[in-house]
């Protein structure tokens, strides 16, 4: 019994028997890879491309008297914009020297729902 069975699995083995399964093409292995860098690129890189770019035309576009939130959530009135800092008015007689790329948002930026597809 022992030799018929280590005689039939000799035959499977040889190039007589069954074809040996082969491998996946480089098309199939370079599919799965090539698709997580499309959704990674589409969910990930493109928003926070455009959120950058927002953020830098907000920048761009600050004038004294607009409303605007920083990053540590104060709220004030530009009072001056400089190269690389603003001037807030947050009160009556007080104002803050931000840098220009810890300001957040305008208020109208704030209050405003994001538009539905």
């Amino acid at each position: 019994m022992h030799s018929l069975f280590s005689a039939a699995t000799a035959y499977a083995q040889t190039a007589g028997g069954a074809a040996a399964p082969q491998g996946p093409s480089i098309v199939e292995m370079l599919a799965m890879p090539v698709g997580f860098l499309v959704i990674m690129y589409f969910f990930i890189i493109r928003p926070q491309q455009r959120k950058a770019r927002d953020h830098a035309n907000l920048l761009t576009g600050l004038k004294p008297g607009d409303e605007v939130v920083t990053t540590g959530g104060i709220i004030g009135k530009v009072r001056s914009v400089a190269e690389q800092f603003v001037t807030i008015e947050v009160s009556s007689n007080t104002s803050l020297k931000v840098l220009k790329n810890n300001v957040a948002a305008t208020t109208k930026q704030v209050g405003k729902e994001p538009a539905k597809a």
